[in-house]
């Protein structure tokens, strides 16, 4: 009687076991919407990763064709002021060459270039090395005492960072500043002439090339 009346007393002691039961229930429901709300934010994270790297991926290649067409339009563009003086001959001579425009663009030439990978040169280049460079497709820029400190610099910086293209003194021209490729020359007064950079844009390795590709180091002054 005694130890009845003792179980009597403990009402909840059968629902404990239940209600254990139904806590972890809970706690893994929880843990179960947590995982797939985390994995519902792991998805949509990775989905604007993917549309952003396709977006990304579409501005570079748009950038790039804009790029393209705009180099190709400015190929095509004419530019106010540049000579032209048709077919020039090509022959590799040993002697020195009468030219007939100052600085010359084309004609018989020294059989080594000038080094016109970035080329800043301090002094006269050779007339017929130089030539030859333009044969290369390089832009030639040169100028004479007219030319002021920050003309010099302008262009100095602009030739170090462009591959095909030199620049030396020519006391002898008759425009301060004069950019030569083969067969074709420009001359302006300033280095902040737009048609500088246009120059550089359409004739650097341009149509005008005689050898496309052709090498630019390994030339001598």
């Amino acid at each position: 009687m005694g130890s009845a009346s003792k179980q009597s007393n403990k009402p909840g002691g059968k629902q404990q076991p239940a209600d254990r039961r139904a806590r972890i229930a809970e706690l893994r429901a929880a843990e179960q919407r947590r995982d797939r709300r985390n994995k519902i934010i792991a998805s949509v994270a990775a989905g604007v990763l993917v549309i952003g790297a396709i977006a990304t991926g579409t501005w570079i290649v748009m950038d790039q064709n804009q790029k393209k067409k705009d180099k190709e339009a400015a190929a095509n563009a004419d530019i106010p002021g540049v000579r032209t003086f048709g077919e020039l001959s090509r022959t590799h001579v040993k002697e020195k060459v009468t030219y007939p425009m100052t600085p010359p663009v084309g004609g018989d030439h020294n059989a080594i270039w000038a080094d016109c990978m970035a080329h800043v040169y301090d002094q006269p280049l050779e007339n017929e090395r130089a030539v030859h460079s333009l044969e290369h497709g390089a832009v030639w820029v040169t100028y004479n005492g007219k030319a002021t400190p920050d003309d010099i610099k302008l262009l100095s910086d602009k030739v170090k960072k462009t591959p095909y293209s030199m620049m030396s003194p020519y006391p002898d021209e008759q425009g301060t500043i004069t950019l030569n490729a083969w067969s074709t020359q420009l001359t302006v007064d300033s280095a902040s002439d737009p048609r500088v950079e246009e120059f550089f844009t359409k004739y650097v390795q341009g149509k005008q090339t005689q050898e496309p590709g052709a090498s630019c180091t390994m030339g001598q002054m």
